[in-house]
């Protein structure tokens, strides 16, 4: 299997709201392959989709379970400690709720969390030891 992600699929529990937040809070890219049930969103990278969480969890032969924290993060790299600040007042203004201020991190960079409508928890990061490449993909060491 080659080490690759194409695709995250958060279960939201109201469709058209999260496409609101996504969309016009946060001004991502909704694409023309959105219909009906699901959304999906160009990220430079993978790419996110919306899908009702009832109808994800019965796609995956899941229960639905409590919506939020589900022992994932999403995370948006950024390329200075300022951008950090600036996305989380960005997430925040579009109706987020700010889960962690920004602060230094032990690790030595600087980060802070936002949760979406739907509690799926994002992390906001500066890291000065992961580079972000001219397409803003992260670059790790080899």
């Amino acid at each position: 299997m080659e080490p690759r992600i194409s695709l995250v699929t958060l279960g939201v529990a109201d469709l058209e709201r999260s496409v609101r937040f996504y969309r016009d809070g946060l001004g991502w890219p909704l694409s023309s392959a959105s219909a009906g049930d699901v959304a999906f969103f160009r990220t430079g990278g993978a790419v996110l989709a919306l899908y009702p969480r009832s109808l994800l969890a019965a796609d995956a032969h899941l229960s639905p379970g409590a919506p939020g924290f589900g022992g994932i993060t999403l995370a948006h790299n950024v390329a200075s400690r300022e951008q950090v600040d600036a996305v989380l007042a960005e997430a925040a203004a579009a109706g987020a709720v700010i889960l962690k201020p920004a602060q230094e991190a032990e690790w030595g960079g600087y980060t802070g969390y936002f949760a979406d409508p739907d509690g799926h928890p994002w992390e906001v990061a500066w890291n000065p030891y992961f580079p972000l490449g001219p397409d803003g993909s992260v670059q790790l060491p080899k």
